[in-house]
């Protein structure tokens, strides 16, 4: 090995663990990507600040652009967060303006802040065999132990949205119905601070539906109050799927709001 500092163009040479790395990968990808191996392996935690660009270009023996360039792709897919004169912190959805993040349904009027923090209702929590379909979404074998919440949000008083989720049993042990009704945060920044598990992108199908019997009664609507269904699966890092949430949403106040880009 030479004593050459390798350019923003060429491959780096350091890391023994980057060696499965592709040879056609961009450089400040293979940074990128072994910025998330110690964000996975909970090196920084969510919240904590990392090393500054130039600490990183010194640990990985690159260039300080390539470190921002790297930095910016992972601060632009909500992983890191820059904070002027601060630093860059691993982002964490206990902060009060990614809260709702993945939840799309705001009032008529307002923002979900105005309606005050939802209230929220455990109906059921349970652990039980996953099915072919719950599996098939989770990448588990039908049959491995999943837990299954359902909840009622209500806001303003009003309930308005139903969920049901599916968690893996094994990273998820522990959680029980009073964890869930004592905790006052947002169920994901839960999730961070107690199970490790920080979900990082997510995937939505949406149609809509009618209530069954026990939905109308629930969200105190009528048989045919037509609703907005929404099947989401949440991702950790490496897109390793950790929950299915399958949710019923009241639209007489509220709308399904998605900014596109």
């Amino acid at each position: 090995m030479n004593n050459t500092s390798p350019s923003a163009d060429t491959a780096l040479a350091a890391p023994d663990n980057l060696a499965a790395t592709p040879a056609f990968s961009p450089l400040y990808q293979q940074i990128k990507g072994l910025i998330l191996q110690s964000l996975q392996s909970g090196e920084w935690k969510p919240g904590e600040s990392i090393p500054s660009e130039m600490e990183l270009a010194g640990r990985y023996r690159v260039s300080q652009g390539t470190v921002r360039k790297a930095i910016d792709e992972l601060a632009a897919g909500h992983l890191l967060v820059r904070r002027q004169g601060k630093g860059t912190f691993v982002a964490t959805h206990a902060e009060q303006h990614v809260q709702y993040r993945f939840l799309k349904l705001v009032p008529d009027t307002g923002n979900l802040d105005s309606e005050g923090p939802a209230q929220r209702q455990i109906v059921d929590c349970k652990r039980l065999r996953a099915t072919a379909d719950i599996a098939r979404a989770l990448a588990l074998r039908p049959g491995d132990p999943v837990l299954q919440v359902r909840r009622v949000l209500s806001f303003a008083g009003e309930p308005t949205i139903l969920e049901d989720l599916w968690l893996p049993g094994n990273p998820f042990k522990g959680l029980t119905a009073e964890r869930l009704s004592d905790y006052h945060g947002p169920m994901y920044a839960l999730f961070e601070t107690e199970f490790g598990v920080r979900m990082v992108r997510a995937d939505e199908k949406i149609r809509a539906v009618l209530p069954d019997t026990a939905q109308q009664a629930l969200l105190n609507v009528t048989a045919g109050t037509p609703l907005l269904s929404v099947e989401r699966v949440a991702y950790t890092y490496n897109d390793t799927p950790m929950e299915l949430r399958r949710g019923l949403y009241c639209t007489e106040k509220h709308h399904y709001h998605n900014a596109l880009s």
